[in-house]
C-alpha cells in the first residue's frame, strides 16, 4: 500500500474520531428518590440542565416602597383591581409588570403596551383588559391554590419571562387530515409525533380532555378485568400523553410522582403526586375561569387556528424545571399579588383522593431535602422534591428550591 493511501486512511480515521468525540454525551446525574430496587430515580443530563437553569434565573426585585399615603383608587381613575394599594405600591407594581411582560418595548413606551397615551384610564386597548384579568388570576393562584404553589406563589414573570406572550401555551388542535381515499378513518389525534407528547405517537392533544374538560385521567383498575374498569386503550393513550407532557415540562421521570411498585396506588406514591393532582385542577380552573372568558377580547391574530385563546399547561410555569424558577419566590417581594391580607380567610381548593402518602427517604446528595410533612386529615400532602446535582454556579438556586415553602412541596 502506498504512503499516500496510508496517509488518506489515517486522515479519514482521525476525522471520524473527531466527529465521534464531538457527539460524546456527558455522564448523566442520577438521584435516588425512593427505595433501592424499585427504579425510583431521577436522571438528569447536565448539558440540558444548564440550559434549564439559565432559563429559570430570577431577575432582581425592585426596592420596596412606603405602603402608606393615598390609595391608588382615590388618585387615579378606573382602577378596578389594585385600588387598595398605596400610590407608591401601585406604581412599583406597574413598573415590575412592565419588566416582567414587555421590557423590549423600552422604558418610554412600555406603559403604552397596555395604556392609551392620551388617556391612561381608557380601556380601549385589549392588552389592558387582559392584564387586569391576569392580575386577578395571579391573586387567585396565590390565595386559593396553595396546595400547589405553597408559600412560594407566582408572579407575572413565572409564566411570561420577559415576553408579552408566554413561551409555552396551547390552542385547540386542528383535526388531522385523512388520506385521499379515507382509508385511515378517524386517527384519534394519534401517530403524528408532536412536541406536546415528547414526540411520541400518542394523541397529540393531551390538554383539551384534562386541562379544559374534566375527563377521567385514571385508567388503572383496582380489580381484575373484566369487572370495574371499562377504560379503553385509547383512553389510556390520552392519559399517557398528558403524563409525557408533565414529565417533559418539569424535566423529571415518571418516578417523580409515581412508585414503580404500583403506579396507581396513592399509598405508595411520593408526595409530589398530590402536588401534581392539584396542579392539573389548577390549570383547568385557570383556563376555564380566566382564559376562555377573554376569547372575545383578544384579536384574531392572538388566537389559535380554531379561534380559541391561548391556554396554560404545566410547561407555562415550569419551563423544564421541577419547580418554576427552581423554587425561588418572587411573590414574597410583591405581597400585593397575594390577593388578601395575611390572616384573611381563603377558599379551599379541591381535595385529592384520600389515603396516606409515603415520603421517600432523602437521597444522598449535595442539597438536603426537608423532612416529610404530616398528612392533614388523611389526605396526601406535598413535599419538596429530591435535590438535583447541578453545576456549582447553580447550587444556591437549587438550595432555595429545596426549602419547605418551594413549589412542589
Amino acid at each position: 500500500m502506498s504512503r499516500a493511501r496510508i496517509a488518506t486512511i489515517v486522515a479519514a480515521v482521525t476525522a471520524a474520531a473527531a466527529l465521534l468525540s464531538g457527539c460524546e454525551r456527558p455522564s448523566p446525574d442520577v438521584v435516588q428518590s425512593g427505595f433501592r430496587g424499585t427504579g425510583m430515580e431521577q436522571v438528569y443530563n447536565p448539558r440540558r440542565l444548564e440550559k434549564v437553569i439559565a432559563n429559570n434565573e430570577v431577575p432582581p426585585a425592585l426596592d420596596p416602597v412606603d405602603p402608606g399615603g393615598p390609595k391608588a383608587g382615590q388618585v387615579y381613575q378606573n382602577v378596578k383591581v389594585l385600588g387598595d394599594l398605596g400610590v407608591g405600591e401601585f406604581t412599583r407594581l406597574m413598573v415590575a409588570i412592565t419588566n416582567w411582560v414587555a421590557p423590549k418595548e423600552g422604558p418610554d413606551a412600555a406603559c403604552l403596551y397596555c395604556h392609551n397615551p392620551a388617556n391612561l384610564a381608557d380601556d380601549s386597548k385589549y392588552t389592558k383588559i387582559v392584564a387586569r384579568s391576569m392580575i386577578q388570576m395571579t391573586r387567585k393562584i396565590n390565595v386559593d391554590w396553595k396546595a400547589h404553589v405553597a408559600n412560594t406563589g407566582v408572579t407575572c414573570y413565572t409564566c411570561h419571562r420577559g415576553q408579552p406572550v408566554p413561551q409555552n401555551v396551547w390552542f385547540k388542535p386542528e383535526p388531522l387530515k385523512h388520506d385521499v381515499a379515507g382509508l385511515l378513518g378517524d386517527r384519534a389525534l394519534q401517530n403524528a409525533p408532536a412536541g406536546t407528547v415528547a414526540l411520541a405517537s400518542l394523541p397529540y392533544d393531551p390538554f383539551g380532555p384534562y386541562l379544559s374538560d374534566a375527563k377521567p385521567i385514571r385508567v388503572i383498575g383496582d380489580q381484575a378485568l373484566p369487572n370495574g374498569n371499562r377504560a379503553s386503550i385509547k383512553q389510556a393513550e390520552f392519559t399517557y400523553g398528558l403524563m409525557m407532557h408533565m414529565s417533559d415540562a418539569l424535566g423529571v421521570n415518571c418516578t417523580y410522582c409515581h412508585n414503580t411498585r404500583s403506579m396507581g396506588d396513592w399509598s405508595q406514591s411520593p408526595p409530589q403526586r398530590a402536588t401534581a393532582w392539584h396542579g392539573i385542577r389548577m390549570a383547568r380552573s385557570l383556563n376555564n375561569d380566566y382564559m376562555e372568558p377573554l376569547t372575545a377580547t383578544f384579536p384574531a391574530e392572538r388566537k389559535g387556528p380554531l379561534g380559541d385563546v391561548a391556554k396554560v399547561n404545566c410547561a407555562t410555569c415550569h419551563q423544564g424545571a421541577y419547580k418554576p424558577l427552581f423554587g425561588a419566590s418572587m411573590a414574597k417581594d410583591h405581597p400585593e399579588l397575594g390577593g388578601v391580607k395575611p390572616g384573611a380567610p381563603r377558599a379551599d381548593s379541591p381535595k385529592p383522593p384520600a389515603g396516606p402518602v409515603a415520603a421517600p427517604p432523602a437521597p444522598a446528595a449535595p442539597v438536603a431535602a426537608p423532612a416529610a410533612t404530616p398528612a392533614p386529615a388523611g389526605a396526601p400532602v406535598s413535599e419538596a422534591a429530591p435535590p438535583i446535582t447541578v453545576p456549582a454556579a447553580a447550587v444556591r438556586t437549587v438550595a432555595d428550591a429545596s426549602r419547605p415553602e418551594g413549589i412542589g412541596r
